[in-house]
């Protein structure tokens, strides 16, 4: 009888504190062995000479050697799924960005995990780690990292417009890149576009805004009575559910933080849900990379109200959950890669750019 082989992790934290909380955490789970820990990237660097781990956390303030500098030599010379533990700051949100950027497959609450206190993350980190074991990650050079520069003058081109077709977008592991990619293709008159990503509360504010700089259209993170404008952007915030509503002809969202859905607060789903609801056959769905099942009900619910609905191929995912489920269900009309997908939800809206 063959053994099923362990998932081994590499913890790297300077804190003795977030090291023995994760180790505890992760020693539970009979499927996760703790490979080793480190104090510091030049710690953590040796220990993957001597052998290489399933999948490394990292944090991202350390003495010697920062988490993102560790990062990004990681991914440029031997990719390893990488679990970012993140302090839940505006500071740290902008690290944090960035570790998403260079090749991070994840991003966990670094304030939320302590030994005593950690009975209702455990099953969560647990679940991310087992996510990111199977996660496709790819080398990265410094050549591939984005540059925020864009004019947002180009963003003004247009006078604020109701939009009468909606795109609704849901995405989670691997997302924050595959947003990027969909939205840098829409034009400045494009439908407008509501978009659940998990994400912790803070973090969600700062995606918001550097996708901002780097989009034609406006993107920023969505407060309640927010319009629903052609070439605008919103994003749910972190902690709180965002849902799609309708005042005659004008799209507006409301925040709300209810029960999570799905272990999510934001949950695609109920997004998703709120769109079938308010604007049926007007709303293309879209759900990306992620994993769990997270928006694939929601979906069906968009399929059955006459929406087209779209998800991302599994070749293009980092992780193939997400879209896998919903198409289990047959809510998903079109499943394509990750670059075609703009394309495709503006074609099935058949959308008259002005």
């Amino acid at each position: 009888m063959s053994l099923i082989k362990k998932i081994r992790v590499l913890i790297v934290d300077d804190s003795a504190l977030v090291r023995q909380a994760l180790s505890k955490i992760l020693s539970a789970d009979s499927s996760i062995e703790v490979m080793a820990t480190a104090a510091d990237p030049f710690i953590a660097a040796q220990k993957i000479k001597d052998e290489i781990p399933d999948v490394i956390t990292l944090d991202l303030e350390m003495p010697r050697m920062d988490g993102l500098t560790f990062l990004k030599k990681i991914m440029s010379q031997h990719p390893i799924p990488v679990v970012v533990i993140s302090s839940l700051t505006d500071l740290g949100a902008e690290s944090t960005l960035r570790a998403l950027e260079y090749g991070a497959v994840e991003v966990l609450k670094k304030n939320a995990i302590s030994v005593d206190n950690f009975i209702d993350q455990d099953q969560h980190i647990i679940q991310v780690i087992k996510a990111a074991s199977k996660a496709i990650v790819k080398r990265k050079s410094l050549a591939d990292q984005v540059s925020y520069t864009t004019s947002a003058s180009v963003k003004k081109a247009f006078p604020a417009q109701t939009s009468s077709k909606i795109i609704a977008l849901g995405a989670s592991t691997g997302g924050t890149e595959a947003i990027r990619v969909f939205l840098e293709q829409m034009p400045v008159d494009c439908p407008g576009i509501v978009i659940v990503q998990h994400m912790p509360e803070v973090f969600t504010r700062s995606f918001a805004e550097r996708l901002n700089q780097l989009c034609k259209i406006e993107v920023k993170e969505a407060s309640s009575g927010d319009a629903v404008l052609r070439g605008r952007a919103l994003i749910a915030p972190g902690n709180k559910h965002m849902e799609l509503r309708r005042s005659g002809t004008r799209y507006y969202v409301e925040l709300h933080q209810q029960e999570p859905v799905n272990r999510h607060r934001p949950s695609v789903d109920v997004l998703f849900y709120s769109v079938a609801q308010f604007a049926g056959k007007n709303a293309a769905g879209v759900i990306m990379t992620g994993m769990g099942a997270d928006g694939a009900k929601g979906l069906l619910a968009m399929h059955e109200a006459g929406s087209p609905t779209l998800a991302q191929d599994e070749k293009s995912c980092v992780v193939y959950g997400m879209p896998k489920e919903a198409v289990k269900l047959n809510a998903v009309e079109k499943i394509l890669p990750l670059e075609q997908l703009a394309h495709n939800a503006l074609s099935s809206l058949r959308y008259q750019m002005a």
